[in-house]
C-alpha cells in the first residue's frame, strides 16, 4: 500500500513537471536513491513507451528495483512508514528531486505518464499530403495540402511522435511531403460559443 502510495505521488509531481521547480533538499540517502533511479531510468527505451500505461510500468519497474533504499531515505527522514500523508510527500519530494536532477529519461517518461488516454470512442485516421504551412493561433495548426488538393488542418496540441521535428524553423518544413496520424476530439471555441471537433495530430512522418 505505501509503495502505490508513493508511485502515485511521484507520478504527480511527474505530471506536474515545470511546476516542480521549488527547493527540496536531499539527504545522502535520497541524492543515492535519485541517482540510482536516473541511471535505471537511462536503461529504458522511451520511444517504445506508446501509451500512459507503459510508461507507468517502466517507471514502476524502475522503482521496484530500489523500494528497501527508499525505506532507508523514509528512516533518514524520521518519517514514520505508516503514515501514509507523510509517505505521500516523500514520493512528491522525490519526483520533484529527480525534475531538478535534469534527469531526462525521467522527464521523458514523465511526460508520457501524464498524458491523457485517447477516447476510445474517438475517430482516428491518417492523411498523406503536402505542409503548406504552420499557423498559430494561440496553438500550433499544421495545415497540409492533401492528395486531392483540399487544405486540412490539425491540431498541435500535445507532444507526438516526432513533434521534435517541428520545434525550430518550421517555415522550413513547406513542400514536405507527410502522413499526419490524428485522432478526433471535441473542443470548446468560446469566440464561437460552441463545441467543435478538431483533429489531434498523434504522429508525423
Amino acid at each position: 500500500m505505501k509503495r502505490i502510495i508513493l508511485l502515485l505521488a511521484i507520478f504527480s509531481a511527474g505530471a506536474q513537471l515545470l511546476k516542480a521547480q521549488s527547493n527540496v533538499t536531499s539527504g545522502p540517502l535520497e541524492k543515492k536513491l535519485i541517482d540510482s533511479l536516473c541511471l535505471e531510468m537511462n536503461k529504458v527505451d522511451v520511444a517504445s513507451l506508446k501509451t500512459k500505461e507503459q510508461a507507468e510500468n517502466a517507471f514502476n519497474e524502475a522503482f521496484s528495483k530500489y523500494s528497501a533504499l527508499l525505506m532507508n531515505v523514509a528512516e533518514e527522514r524520521k518519517i514514520d512508514v505508516s503514515d501514509d500523508g507523510a509517505m505521500q510527500a516523500l514520493g512528491t519530494d522525490i519526483g520533484k528531486n529527480l525534475l531538478k536532477s535534469n534527469c531526462a529519461s525521467f522527464l521523458k517518461i514523465a511526460t508520457k505518464m501524464a498524458q491523457k488516454e485517447k477516447d476510445p470512442g474517438a475517430e482516428i485516421g491518417t492523411t498523406q499530403g503536402t505542409i503548406k504551412r504552420i499557423e498559430n493561433k494561440g496553438f500550433n495548426y499544421v495545415v497540409i495540402t492533401d492528395v486531392a488538393g483540399k487544405e486540412r488542418s490539425f491540431l498541435w496540441l500535445r507532444q507526438f511522435d516526432g513533434s521534435e521535428n517541428f520545434q525550430s524553423a518550421t517555415s522550413t518544413y513547406a513542400g514536405k511531403k507527410v502522413k499526419v496520424k490524428w485522432q478526433e476530439m471535441e473542443v470548446y471555441v468560446p469566440a464561437a460559443k460552441g463545441y467543435y471537433k478538431v483533429k489531434e495530430i498523434t504522429g508525423i512522418e
